[in-house]
């Protein structure tokens, strides 16, 4: 999901733009299914409630790890000074620390994510989302080369949180469209 919403208080940040990245509903479908099947496994020449304790618990866990693979929420605030943060897993990033900006299309994930990946990175990363975008941090202080952040719509992403990188951050794309 993304999209704009605003919030009123004075006092909390604005959402400018929010991304939710859920686990692919195939994968759902075929956790509960192997769920299924070991519980009718369990079941076989028992009393049925032996597979719905089973069923019970192995779904049980299926649900909680598709749901803490879909906790991550990938959102761009405007404080009240006016400065905007990319907020994620509890960390925060303003804008004004970020130097460069790269819109990172499907094609070349594999290599941003392979060894041309510094190990100081910090990475909000979901293998089922194909795009990425890039935040290259100018920040003294900060021993973090740069965000790396998964992405359904980097561009909006981008255009959001420093929209005065928004040209040169997508020039890779469109080479890639090219």
């Amino acid at each position: 999901m993304s999209g704009e919403k605003e919030t009123t208080d004075a006092n909390n940040p604005t959402v400018l733009y929010q991304e939710k990245h859920h686990a692919p509903l195939w994968w759902w479908v075929f956790g509960l299914a192997v769920a299924l099947l070991i519980a009718a496994q369990v079941q076989h020449n028992r009393e049925p409630v032996w597979g719905v304790v089973t069923f019970v618990i192995f779904g049980g866990a299926v649900v909680w790890f598709l749901a803490s693979l879909s906790s991550a929420t990938v959102r761009v605030e405007q404080d009240p000074s006016g400065e905007r943060w990319l907020t994620s897993k509890g960390a925060n990033l303003p804008a004004s620390v970020v130097s460069r900006s790269l819109a990172i299309p499907a094609s070349a994930k594999q290599s941003a994510m392979g060894r041309q990946l510094d190990p100081a990175a910090f990475l909000i990363y979901h293998g089922w989302v194909k795009e990425l975008a890039m935040f290259v941090l100018d920040d003294p202080d900060d021993p973090t080369p740069y965000w790396l952040v998964s992405s359904r719509n980097p561009e909006a992403l981008i255009r959001t949180f420093v929209p005065e990188q928004v040209d040169q951050a997508l020039s890779l794309v469109r080479e890639a469209e090219a």
